[in-house]
């Protein structure tokens, strides 16, 4: 991309990339301080040294409106030439701002350190059910699929047979007795 190149509408749409992001409500029509501070995280905007994550915050709260707490892209554009020349020190405000776009322009919002399922041994040896002893054991049928509320408790026999009973004769006897 050549120097000076970089259209307003390329940033616009890096703009509502990030103003839509992790917000289900948002319309990209205006952004919040956080996907501010985010775009210019992951744009490289801020570079540890001449422009700071402070430096970003104070820019957002200075140049959006008193009550409210987000920034149009007017206002987003107003930030950035505030920032251009605090990132790229030594160059005309012009030209620190036509590199800040170039830093922006086509990118989205970068998802890293979202949390992945952990695969580990430890863990298939731990709900391995044919490696269970015991009354463990118990809980799982021969495919290892669990058996529920069967496998996890003592369920009265409720058939009618008594399997101790002591006395003469059956049970209809000693009704008939009484």
């Amino acid at each position: 991309m050549a120097e000076g190149s970089v259209s307003v509408a390329e940033v616009e749409t890096s703009f509502q990339k990030f103003a839509v992001h992790g917000d289900s409500k948002a319309t990209g029509k205006e952004m919040n301080g956080k996907n501010f501070a985010k775009l210019c995280k992951d744009c490289h905007v801020i570079d540890g040294k001449n422009v700071t994550t402070t430096d970003v915050d104070i820019v957002f709260s200075k140049v959006k409106a008193k009550s409210v707490r987000v920034i149009t892209f007017e206002q987003f554009n107003q930030a950035l030439t505030e920032l251009a020349p605090k990132r790229f020190k030594g160059k005309s405000k012009e030209e620190a701002l036509q590199q800040l776009y170039g830093l922006i322009v086509g990118k989205g919002p970068a998802n890293v350190g979202i949390t992945k399922v952990a695969k580990a041994a430890a863990v298939d040896r731990l709900t391995d059910a044919t490696k269970y002893t015991g009354s463990h054991k118990e809980r799982f049928d021969d495919s290892g699929k669990g058996k529920g509320k069967a496998g996890r408790e003592d369920l009265p026999d409720t058939s009618g047979y008594v399997g101790a009973y002591k006395g003469s004769g059956t049970y209809e006897d000693k009704v008939k007795e009484a």
